[in-house]
């Protein structure tokens, strides 16, 4: 496996969240309309960008154990099962610990 290859997006994915982080907390920062009716739609509006900026917090953080993970030499290796992680999977969702069997299997092991 070509873990440069998935280190190079990793890295690259985490510029693209740091950079719309910092602006969804620019926006969050500005100061509040002085017109109530436009005060309501900005609350609604922060608390969407809010939420945009848990996942992308919770992305980050999952990003960045993937990093570990290469550095420790287990990336790409199903933290249930053992196995290796497919490209494809990997491709997906850069950050995944599981294969395709353990992830469809759930919490509760296969059906």
């Amino acid at each position: 496996m070509n873990t440069q290859r998935y280190k190079k997006k990793i890295q690259t994915r985490l510029a693209e969240l740091q950079g719309r982080l910092q602006k969804v907390e620019a926006a969050l920062d500005e100061p509040a309309d002085p017109d109530l009716e436009d005060q309501a739609i900005e609350l609604e509006d922060d608390e969407v960008l809010e939420s945009v900026g848990r996942a992308g917090l919770k992305e980050l953080n999952l990003l960045n154990a993937a990093l570990g993970r290469i550095d420790k030499g287990t990336y790409g290796i199903c933290t249930k099962c053992g196995e290796n992680i497919s490209d494809a999977r990997l491709d997906a969702v850069l950050f995944t610990m599981l294969c395709r069997d353990c992830a469809n299997a759930g919490p509760q092991g296969p059906v």
